[in-house]
């Protein structure tokens, strides 16, 4: 880790109850970085990622924009590359499962039961069973998914905390605050192992979501 690295500023544009905005904030504090989240909601005139998505980061002069370049740069100029496996094969691995965390649980996740339990629950919103309904058959595959590779080598904590954990834990997590999502990790034993393991880490519990109970 460089020495300058408890001096670092990031700072964070994104809606502090993203995923995406947690994902950074892991990184900076497993890295030692101190960082500020600027609250900047996704489709807002002060957003200025071009797409519309959040976060936006400010870190060394750069503007940065996409989590895997954000969370990459950060690890590599600030923290050594120690959150990202020396061996290729390894770091193959680690790569391999922050894509799927990325292009296919959380989409499958987030439209599936986290959205519609948030609009429920902060916007007041009915909630949308049928979306619920249509997305459980494969949100249950797709934990089912997860439980058998963790069981069977490790999957991606063989290699330890790395930046996969960075991005599976808080998606995973805000799935299992939904009570559908709830009752189906409470069945997968390894993978809430994991979770609750995640918990006893200082960078998570540094970047609690103000709804988590």
């Amino acid at each position: 880790m460089k020495d300058d690295a408890q001096a670092a500023q990031v700072r964070i544009f994104g809606t502090v109850i993203s995923t995406y905005t947690r994902i950074v904030q892991i990184t900076c504090e497993e890295i030692g970085l101190s960082h500020e989240t600027v609250a900047t909601a996704a489709n807002s005139s002060e957003n200025r990622h071009p797409f519309g998505k959040v976060p936006v980061v400010e870190v060394d002069g750069l503007e940065l924009i996409e989590s895997t370049a954000i969370t990459q740069y950060l690890d590599n100029a600030h923290g050594g590359g120690g959150l990202q496996p020396a061996d290729p094969a390894a770091r193959a691995v680690m790569d391999q499962w922050i894509a799927v965390a990325n292009n296919y649980l959380f989409p499958l996740f987030e439209r599936g039961l986290v959205m519609p339990w948030i609009m429920h629950r902060v916007a007041g919103y009915p909630l949308d069973a049928e979306a619920i309904n249509n997305a459980l058959p494969q949100i249950s595959r797709a934990l089912g998914y997860l439980e058998a590779e963790l069981q069977k080598d490790g999957a991606w904590v063989s290699a330890g905390f790395t930046l996969a954990d960075a991005y599976l834990y808080p998606i995973i997590r805000a799935l299992e605050l939904t009570p559908q999502g709830e009752v189906g990790i409470a069945q997968c034993d390894t993978l809430a192992a994991w979770l609750r393991a995640c918990e006893n880490r200082p960078s998570i519990a540094a970047t609690r979501w103000e709804s988590e109970p």
